[in-house]
């Protein structure tokens, strides 16, 4: 199975190249089940890829089937085109498509693993996340849950969970022999996201998505 380099050999590849090489920065945000993520954030323009994996924990190279056992939760690495959206306008998107007030997991899913927490790279995203945190409990009059916790390594999950929101391979499910798309668009809806992010954040849910949900 392939797997993909630690998000610490990526940053360091990046800031070896000559200046001016690229514009690319990244965000590393744990937002409940990766496909949903995933799938709301890729949407954004600007953002040029969003891999599923793992960060937080103790245990090196995680899987899926350990991973909680390791403290891990499931994460997004998102790599964003700084000319487009910056890391703020990403952090507050990302915090209106999420239940902010919920500390003990993601509307179905439950448990430390699919909690929400943004892991800055450095000190400056740690302070412009707190800065939109800061924003966004003004917005919604009350307290957000969600941490900004010290960096970590990110670890990518395994191939199949990559783009799995939007994967035709057929695989067999709770909804029947289905492709993943489909099973992705079963298991949202039943899990209820989007109207449990609609009535914590009521007009400001999905705020800058182009199509959320979908």
């Amino acid at each position: 199975m392939k797997r993909l380099l630690p998000l610490t050999f990526f940053a360091a590849l990046v800031a070896s190249m000559p200046p001016g090489t690229a514009q690319a920065e990244t965000a590393v945000l744990a937002g409940g089940c990766f496909w949903c993520v995933e799938s709301d954030l890729e949407k954004l323009p600007g953002v040029r890829d969003v891999v599923s994996g793992y960060a937080g924990g103790e245990t090196q190279n995680p899987t899926y089937k350990d991973y909680d056992r390791g403290g891990h939760r499931e994460v997004v690495k998102v790599d964003f085109d700084e000319n487009k959206i910056s890391y703020t306008e990403l952090v507050g998107i990302f915090l209106r498509t999420v239940d902010v007030t919920d500390a003990g997991g993601q509307f179905c899913d439950r448990g430390h693993a699919y909690s929400t927490a943004i892991y800055p790279l450095d000190e400056t995203q740690a302070k412009q996340a707190r800065a939109e945190i800061a924003k966004a409990e003004k917005a919604l009059g009350g307290k957000i849950v969600t941490p900004v916790e010290a960096p970590a390594v990110f670890w990518p999950a395994e191939d199949y969970h990559q783009a799995y929101y939007k994967s035709q391979v057929r695989t067999l499910t709770r909804f029947g022999y289905v492709t993943r798309a489909d099973a992705y668009k079963g298991y949202r809806k039943g899990c209820g996201r989007d109207a449990q992010v609609k009535a914590v954040w009521g007009s400001e849910a999905f705020k800058g998505l182009p199509k959320a949900g979908s």
